[in-house]
């Protein structure tokens, strides 16, 4: 595999890397990629090209779980003892629990299971996509107008079980491709009265279980489309993904309550330009 193929794959990966916590849809990117660069890889079946997808995905779930190591390890109640090297009970000091993330999940799972075909089959179009990106756009610039002067909410720990669930039926609204999970989550989360970082941490948990779930899903029924030759190209976009979302976290939720959601949608409003522009 030469040099310019495993740099499409590191740049695929930043791509991945950089959108998909941010409420600007992956989706959206992907697709002018995806046309551009991964279709003209000959050594990738349509089913490895998704399966590539599927892992550089990955990357990016990973940068989650290490940035929130803490959250997590605290939500499941355990913790590292000091001087053993397995996991012991410890005392919850968070008030956001394991319920909540979970209620917050339902209902775009139950959602998700129910229409997942008809996504698959009619949604998935780029006619569709650039749909949800406007959309979402005016969505969250309407969450932004809205959003009441001073946020009831300003940590992840006051979240209510009501509030967790109302996120949880706005997130379904992403079901729709380009709409954007962290740009549905966060705009209804601040629409209920969250900080922008509260309703980011919350999106950002609540992603890991559900995103993780349906990658490895989906990277069980297409293990077969791994072979020696695509390997490197998978190992590449993995490990671009992982790196750059890293920092597009860090740097999102540094940025989150100090510039809102607007900058976001306008973004997304031009990234649709420019999609209709090259296809249409």
């Amino acid at each position: 595999m030469d040099f310019l193929t495993i740099l499409k794959a590191i740049i695929l990966g930043i791509v991945e890397g950089l959108t998909e916590f941010a409420p600007v849809s992956s989706t959206g990117h992907m697709i002018i990629v995806d046309d551009m660069w991964l279709q003209s890889e000959q050594f990738l079946t349509k089913y490895a090209a998704n399966t590539f997808k599927i892992v550089i995905q990955l990357g990016s779930i990973l940068a989650v779980v290490i940035l929130f190591r803490n959250r997590f390890i605290e939500l499941l109640g355990l913790r590292f003892g000091k001087n053993k090297a397995e996991v012991v009970p410890a005392e919850r000091k968070s008030k956001l629990k394991l319920t909540h993330v979970i209620v917050g999940l339902l209902p775009a799972g139950v959602f998700g299971l129910l229409f997942d075909d008809y996504i698959d089959e009619y949604l998935f179009s780029i006619r569709t996509v650039l749909f949800g990106l406007v959309i979402g756009a005016v969505f969250m610039i309407i969450a932004d107008r809205l959003r009441p002067s001073k946020p009831k909410v300003e940590s992840v720990d006051q979240i209510t079980y009501r509030q967790a669930l109302s996120v949880g039926l706005i997130q379904c609204l992403s079901l729709w491709p380009g709409f954007s999970r962290s740009g549905s989550t966060i705009s209804g989360g601040v629409l209920l009265g969250m900080s922008h970082r509260a309703a980011a941490d919350f999106t950002f948990i609540m992603a890991v279980p559900i995103m993780a779930g349906a990658s490895l899903l989906s990277l069980a029924k297409n293990w077969e489309y791994f072979t020696l030759d695509s390997l490197p190209f998978f190992i590449a976009g993995f490990i671009s993904a992982f790196v750059f979302a890293v920092i597009s976290i860090r740097f999102f939720l540094k940025l989150i309550n100090k510039i809102k959601l607007v900058p976001f949608a306008i973004y997304r409003i031009v990234l649709a330009a420019v999609i209709y522009i090259v296809y249409f």
